[in-house]
């Protein structure tokens, strides 16, 4: 048995599980979860119709499918990252520099397989609070997670003043979450291209997680991306780049697990060795309806417009009751509680039926503190007309003290 296996942490929602298990939920109340990021909205019918068209006329079923992924999909892949990460000077190139992937969650987890050297004594850098994925590939390709402190004292972006000298030499690689999981804060451009300088200096990769970069407040402003911010630099390379993103939030597929890896063509060639033996390859039907779904910008357009619907009602809901901090960008919200994180979980499903994720479990005990403490995350996932339900409710809850 791997003995590294052992250094894991018990996931957030195993941890969850077990502290509501002797809950008993209100009764009266039908139940709304908001603790998991697993989008609600319908999924667009024409990527739908696409899969059903692709699986009834093709034979792809009896062969099996490219890791390297079919060529229009790397295509439409390179299109969308271009286009939206104005990328017009330096194209990514589809043959080099994208891969799909089954979703960002497993190629977030097999990057750090594939370009962290084992007993090599290194660092893998990561935000705190933080995508546990992160921590946990870091641990099992045998490097040492350094939690860099996200607070509201730095606009929740991530302090990297906390860095010492000797973790940035041994520096493998740094996780990147821009939006932020689950903050909502977005990394500004200038900030990603002084950690390209320093990967320049140090010799480490930046793998940027951007699965939500679709959603956000301002349709003026999308967040910036890692490719972008070295394309503004001149970097025609994108050397030790990678940025990752998926059509879970952006198209609400969180079923189909599709997403992309793109960037450093170095980097990509050996992801792709790495993956060609990890036997990760996208089925054929869901490469072909995620050509159709990185084509189209219409059916994003509504996502987010849905998502900002649902941020209003709430934060009008809750203003005297919870106010609270609309992110910049992603689905989530994250505010303070008035008792401990765990004990406001478990009263506010014993009394309104309201199921939420404790922020001390999206986060690590640094120095003698956690940035997730006293902290829960809301995901505004569900319909519009839930997302007022649930506010109403726990506009009761607060002011009624039911947390006590």
């Amino acid at each position: 048995m791997n003995q590294k296996l052992q250094s894991l942490n018990p996931y957030p929602f195993e941890q969850l599980n077990s502290l509501l298990a002797g809950v008993t939920p209100a009764s009266g109340f039908e139940f709304i979860a908001l603790s998991m990021g697993e989008p609600k909205h319908p999924a667009p019918d024409f990527i739908v119709e696409q899969y059903r068209q692709k699986a009834s006329v093709m034979t792809g079923f009896g062969t099996y499918p490219p890791t390297k992924g079919i060529a229009p999909l790397r295509e439409a892949i390179a299109s969308f990252v271009n286009r939206r990460f104005r990328l017009a000077a330096n194209p990514i190139n589809p043959e080099t520099q994208v891969l799909p992937v089954t979703g960002s969650r497993e190629a977030l987890f097999a990057i750090a397989q594939a370009v962290i050297t084992s007993g090599a004594g290194s660092y893998t850098l990561m935000p705190n609070p933080f995508y546990q994925i992160y921590e946990g590939a870091a641990l099992l390709a045998g490097s040492t997670p350094v939690f860099i402190p996200c607070t509201a004292a730095t606009n929740y972006l991530p302090d990297f003043t906390v860095v010492t000298e000797e973790q940035w030499q041994q520096c493998a690689l740094l996780y990147l979450c821009t939006p932020g999981n689950p903050t909502g804060a977005v990394l500004p451009l200038a900030d990603m291209q002084a950690l390209i300088r320093l990967s320049d200096k140090y010799d480490f990769v930046i793998a940027s997680d951007e699965c939500y970069s679709e959603i956000y407040a301002d349709e003026q402003a999308p967040p910036p991306g890692l490719l972008e911010a070295a394309c503004a630099m001149g970097r025609a390379d994108y050397k030790n780049c990678i940025a990752f993103n998926s059509l879970s939030k952006r198209s609400n597929l969180p079923g189909l697990r599709s997403g992309y890896a793109c960037g450093d063509a170095a980097i990509m060639e050996a992801f792709l060795l790495y993956r060609t033996y990890h036997g990760s390859a996208m089925s054929v039907h869901n490469q072909w309806a995620s050509v159709a779904a990185w084509n189209d910008e219409t059916h994003v357009l509504q996502n987010r417009i849905s998502y900002r619907q649902k941020y209003a009602a709430v934060a009008d809901i809750l203003q005297d009751a919870w106010p609270m901090e609309q992110p910049t960008a992603g689905f989530y919200l994250w505010p303070q509680t008035p008792v401990s994180d765990e004990q406001f979980t478990q009263r506010l499903l014993e009394k309104a039926n309201i199921k939420v994720l404790p922020g001390s479990y999206l986060s690590r005990q640094v120095a003698g503190s956690n940035p997730g403490q006293n902290r829960v995350r809301l995901a505004l996932v569900a319909t519009l007309d839930e997302c007022v339900v649930a506010a109403e409710r726990l506009r009761h809850f607060m002011h009624n003290k039911a947390y006590e």
